[in-house]
C-alpha cells in the first residue's frame, strides 16, 4: 500500500483513496447506480460491484442544480462538475483498520435545490481527526430530478430513497473504513435536517442509525400531499411543453430533456409560486400521511420514541435574514397584515417591534419568518420528543461578526460545526469575524457534537441538560456560551 494511496477492500471491490490532513479520504464513491436515461426518476438501485481497483481521489459529479439562493452570504461554493451520475459519498476516516468507531452522515441543505455532500464546507477531516470518528457526505437528487411527483412516472421521494440507499450502504461496508455500523448519527442542516424528520416518521428506515442531530430543519414545512405535488407536476410539464394527452408518451419525453431545460422550468416555476413572506418550495419530499405541519412533527417525535433515537435540535437566531436579502424596505400596511396573517393577533406586529427597537420592516418580517417557519416549529418538535420519551437537546447560535447585515442568519453555523474556518473565510456573512472568537465558538461546537456522536451526550464539555418542558432549557452559541431557558419568547 502506498502512503499517500491507501486502499480499502469491500464487497463490492476496491478503492483507492488520498491521504491528506492527517485522515485518508475516499471520494466519489458509488452507493446506487447511476439514475440516468430509462432510470430518471426510478428510486435508487444499490451499486453494481466492479473489478479492479476504482480511483477515490477525487471528488464525483454533484446534482444538476442552479446557482445557490444563499450565494451572496456564503460566496460561491466549490465549483464541482455535475451531471445526473451524482449518487456518491465522500468517506473519510481516520484509519482504515478494524477499529469501530462511530460514524457521521452529512445530509446538506439546500432548499432541496442546491448543495452538495462532497463541498469544501463539510469536509469530514477536523471532525473525524477530533473525534476519531468517520464522517460520510452523501449526494443526493435535487428539485424535479429528485422530488418530482407525476401520476405513472415518479413518486416524489428519489431523493429519499437516495438517502436511504446511501445509509443501507454505510450499515454494509462503512467497517471496511474503519467504522461502526451499529453507531451511526444522520446530522443535516435546512433540507438535510428535514429529510432526517422524514426518515424518523418512517418506521421501516428505523435501525439505519441510532441518533440525529438536526440544524435549522423547516419544521413548519410538511411534505407535500400528493394533490399539491402532482399540480406543481402537472405545472412543470407545461412549462417544458411537453403533451399530456397520451401518459404513456410523457415519461420518454421528459427523459429526453436535458437536465438544464428542467432546471430553467423548474426556476420559472419557482417564481409563479414564490409567495410573499412565506417559504414554498416548489419540490420536496411527497408524503400524504406527513402533509400537515402538526401531523409531520408528532410522527417525526413518534418514530424517534419507538427507534430509541435521541437528538440535537436547533436554530440561528436571525435565520430568515438570509432569504430577505434582495428585498427593499417594505410597506408598513402590507407587513403588519402578514403578522396578523401569521399569528392571529392584532396586536404581534407592536410586539416584535418592541422586542428588536428600530428596526426595519425587513428586521422585523425576517424575525417573524425565523420564528414561525423555523425556531417555534423545531422546539415543538424538541417537545414532542419529549413527550413521546426520547431526548433531545436545543440550541440557539446567536453569534455574528459585529455590524454584519446578515447577523446569526441561516447556515452561519456549518462552518462551526465542521471546523472548515478557511473554507468560509471569505463568505460575507462572515466578513469582520474575530478568528480568535471564531475558533474558539467552533471548538465548542465541535466538542459537543462530537460528545453526542460518540456518547450521546453533548454537554461533555459544558453542562447541557435535556430540552424540558418546565425549565426549557437552551445551549446558547454566542461570545458567551452557556445554557439559558426559553431563548425564543415563547409567550409571544
Amino acid at each position: 500500500m502506498k502512503i499517500d494511496s491507501p486502499i480499502v477492500e469491500t464487497s463490492l471491490g476496491s478503492l483507492q483513496g488520498i491521504r491528506r490532513n492527517g485522515v485518508i479520504q475516499f471520494r466519489g464513491v458509488p452507493y446506487a447506480e447511476p439514475p440516468i436515461g430509462e432510470y430518471r426518476f426510478a428510486p435508487a438501485r444499490p451499486a453494481a460491484a466492479w473489478t479492479g481497483i476504482r480511483d477515490a481521489s477525487a471528488h464525483g459529479v454533484i446534482a444538476p442544480q442552479p446557482p445557490s439562493s444563499l450565494r451572496r452570504i456564503s460566496g460561491d461554493s466549490t465549483e464541482l462538475p455535475q451531471g445526473e451520475d451524482c449518487l456518491s459519498l465522500t468517506i473519510t476516516s481516520p484509519g482504515i483498520n478494524e477499529e469501530k468507531r462511530p460514524v457521521v452522515v452529512w445530509l446538506h441543505g439546500g432548499h432541496y435545490m442546491t448543495g452538495s455532500g462532497s463541498l469544501d464546507w463539510y469536509d469530514g477531516s477536523t471532525l473525524s481527526k477530533e473525534g476519531n470518528i468517520v464522517t460520510v457526505g452523501v449526494n443526493y437528487r435535487l428539485g424535479a430530478l429528485g422530488f418530482l411527483h407525476y401520476p405513472g412516472v415518479s413518486d416524489g421521494k428519489m431523493g429519499i430513497y437516495d438517502v436511504v440507499t446511501a445509509l443501507k450502504w454505510v450499515q454494509a461496508h462503512i467497517e471496511c473504513f474503519g467504522g461502526d455500523p451499529d453507531q451511526v448519527t444522520v446530522m443535516g442542516q435546512s433540507a438535510g435536517a428535514h429529510i432526517i424528520m422524514c426518515l424518523l416518521a418512517l418506521p421501516d428506515v428505523h435501525g439505519l442509525f441510532q441518533r440525529a442531530i438536526l440544524q435549522s430543519p423547516p419544521a413548519s414545512l410538511a411534505p407535500l400531499s400528493e394533490a399539491k405535488a402532482a399540480e406543481n407536476g402537472k405545472r412543470l410539464l407545461d412549462l417544458l411543453n411537453i403533451d399530456q394527452s397520451d401518459p404513456k408518451e410523457i415519461i420518454a419525453q421528459l427523459r429526453a430533456l436535458s437536465p438544464v431545460q428542467i432546471l430553467k422550468a423548474t426556476g420559472q416555476l419557482g417564481q409563479e409560486i414564490a409567495k410573499f413572506g412565506q417559504i414554498v418550495l416548489p419540490f420536496m419530499p411527497v408524503f400524504d400521511s406527513l402533509s400537515a405541519a402538526e401531523r409531520f412533527i408528532e410522527m417525526a417525535a413518534k418514530g424517534a420514541s419507538q427507534a430509541g433515537i435521541d437528538l440535537i435540535i436547533g436554530t440561528n437566531r436571525e435565520e430568515a435574514n438570509a432569504l430577505l436579502l434582495n428585498a427593499s424596505d417594505l410597506d408598513s400596511a402590507v407587513v403588519k397584515d402578514r403578522f396578523r396573517v401569521v399569528t392571529g393577533k392584532e396586536e404581534a406586529f407592536e410586539q416584535y417591534r418592541i422586542r428588536r427597537p428600530g428596526s426595519t420592516h425587513i428586521d422585523l418580517l425576517s424575525d417573524l419568518i425565523t420564528d414561525y417557519a423555523i425556531r417555534l416549529p423545531s422546539l415543538k418538535l424538541a417537545e414532542a420528543v419529549h413527550m413521546a420519551g426520547s431526548h433531545a437537546w436545543v440550541y440557539q447560535l446567536d453569534w455574528a461578526p459585529p455590524e454584519s447585515p446578515f447577523k446569526a442568519c441561516h447556515g452561519i453555523e456549518l462552518p462551526f460545526t465542521f471546523g472548515n474556518l478557511e473554507a468560509c473565510s471569505e463568505a460575507p456573512m462572515f466578513q469582520g469575524a474575530d478568528l480568535e472568537v471564531v475558533a474558539d465558538l467552533s471548538a465548542a461546537v465541535r466538542s459537543a457534537w462530537l460528545g453526542f456522536i460518540i456518547a450521546g451526550n453533548p454537554g461533555v464539555s459544558l453542562p447541557w441538560p435535556s430540552y424540558e418542558l418546565e425549565q426549557r432549557q437552551t445551549m446558547r452559541y454566542a461570545s458567551v456560551i452557556g445554557v439559558v431557558g426559553d431563548p425564543a419568547g415563547l409567550s409571544l
